[in-house]
């Protein structure tokens, strides 16, 4: 019972999340500025959407669900002007993802482990899944912050 209701609780968080995503990265007032990196600030928000995209598409997607999502992190921090479209167009892939795969998780393997290494020790699938969580959370907040500074 608790095991579904942590299933549900980490799609709805994440879920709003990646909405919110999508709502900052069109609140953008051009779609130059989401590319902007000035002073002190090393990643666009650009590079953050392709960022938590492909982070999530892969560790939910590609891991559990078996997708077929081929992640090319190299290219979400090195790739500019990506249009507006395409970011939001992934951002509703990655939702999509996260969706169709937490939808058919077997909550009884939260307490497994996650199949992937991904730290330098093991860690159950909760566990990640909360660290997936706070990871776009984390960025979220970076971007929103990226679009007040440069808007």
């Amino acid at each position: 019972m608790i095991e579904q209701q942590f299933l549900e609780s980490i799609a709805k968080l994440i879920d709003r999340d990646l909405k919110k995503l999508g709502d900052e990265i069109s609140q953008y007032s051009n779609e130059e500025s989401i590319w902007m990196i000035t002073g002190g600030i090393k990643n666009s928000a650009g590079n953050l959407c392709l960022h938590l995209c492909g982070n999530l598409q892969h560790f939910f997607g590609a891991v559990l669900g078996k997708t077929g999502y081929n992640r090319n992190r190299e290219h979400e921090f090195a790739a500019r002007g990506v249009p507006r479209t395409a970011l939001l167009e992934e951002i509703q892939n990655t939702r999509k993802a996260v969706n169709d795969t937490l939808q058919n998780f077997d909550p009884s393997q939260l307490a497994g482990e996650y199949p992937e290494k991904v730290f330098d020790y093991p860690m159950t699938n909760m566990h990640f899944f909360t660290h997936l969580a706070a990871h776009l959370g984390y960025h979220l907040g970076q971007i929103n912050y990226h679009r007040r500074l440069v808007g």
